[in-house]
């Protein structure tokens, strides 16, 4: 059954993907260069549960991603031209150049930010849900998290207390089969992560998160049981992700068959799919695919020019946003 969800909200589908892609495509570039300093996580391949999550949330709703995370806040809508910078480090920033690839957050959108810390994210997303319950608005909080972040006691320990509380939280494991080199299947003793939910009284459900139409679908349905005050739910995309674990390493590891890969890449990547559908059953013609494409290219070149010509933080920033104040 094909699910109507109106042009503007498929082409704004497709646009966050492609950001996502092409901001990585050029900061693993910019990074061999010297440009981008520091450690680089990337999530290609993973852009349509990233992007399908994010979209079933609100501007306000809140996002809270992990250390493989330049996609979460674009997917959440944040602007790129500052995300670049920070990947900078330049003082125009999200984070003012202080947090770089793996600590970006940005407010405006709801985006809490994130951490290098596995597993740092669950009792973030989980406080956030519970502030918004005491407040009285009809906010959401939405935790990405890895399969390997399953393990970790905070993800028991926030599980419990959202559902013992009914908070309205949505935790959605990115399980895109491995950690660094070590298959899921060798650190998880079930098939799908969603069946731990049954042990916290909430709905499991496991979707293709290559699929950013059926992730998209699957957590407006948590979206609306959270809002309902329902309590939280726990979404398992499968996904892959294209490159290895981070940019950079010096080599490449053999814990995964090249057929595999290709079969990946060539067969279940979740943009060609999107694009194929979008003109296929959607409505879109040819060219008004490759007018967005071409539009994100534009964006793209535009956020690199931005973070290049802003200046560098001066040295005394780094003893400001360190220690907070009580009144």
């Amino acid at each position: 059954m094909k699910t109507d969800l109106g042009r503007e909200l498929l082409a704004e589908m497709y646009r966050r993907m492609q950001r996502i892609r092409r901001f990585e495509d050029q900061v693993v570039i910019l990074h061999e260069k010297g440009e981008i300093p520091g450690a680089l996580h990337t999530s290609h391949g993973q852009e349509g549960e990233i992007v399908g999550a994010c979209m079933a949330l609100r501007d306000d709703d809140y996002m809270v991603g992990n250390h493989r995370s330049h996609g979460h806040p674009i997917g959440k809508g944040a602007k790129l031209d500052a995300l670049m910078a920070e990947l900078f480090g330049k003082q125009t920033g999200i984070c003012k150049g202080k947090g770089g690839s793996m600590h970006l957050a940005d407010f405006s959108v709801g985006s809490l930010g994130e951490t290098s810390i596995v597993g740092s994210g669950f009792p973030v997303a989980t406080g956030a849900a519970l502030g918004a319950k005491m407040q009285g608005t009809d906010r959401v909080s939405l935790c990405f998290f890895g399969d390997g972040a399953s393990s970790e006691g905070t993800f028991h320990e926030s599980l419990n207390l959202a559902a013992i509380w009914k908070l309205p939280v949505i935790f959605l494991c990115e399980n895109n089969g491995y950690a660094v080199t070590t298959p899921a299947r060798e650190t998880v003793a079930v098939a799908d992560i969603a069946s731990r939910a049954a042990g916290y009284g909430m709905p499991g459900v496991v979707v293709d998160g290559q699929d950013v139409i059926r992730t998209y679908e699957a957590v407006q349905g948590a979206v609306r049981r959270a809002r309902n005050g329902e309590g939280p739910s726990l979404i398992e995309a499968k996904t892959y992700r294209f490159k290895e674990h981070a940019a950079g390493l010096g080599r490449t590891f053999n814990y995964r068959t090249s057929s595999e890969l290709e079969m990946w890449m060539s067969q279940r990547d979740p943009i060609p799919l999107f694009r194929r559908q979008l003109v296929e059953t959607r409505g879109f013609t040819t060219g008004e695919v490759e007018r967005i494409d071409r539009e994100v290219e534009t964006e793209i070149e535009a956020s690199i020019a931005f973070a290049r010509q802003s200046p560098l933080p001066d040295p005394r920033e780094a003893f400001t946003h360190v220690f907070g104040r009580t009144a």
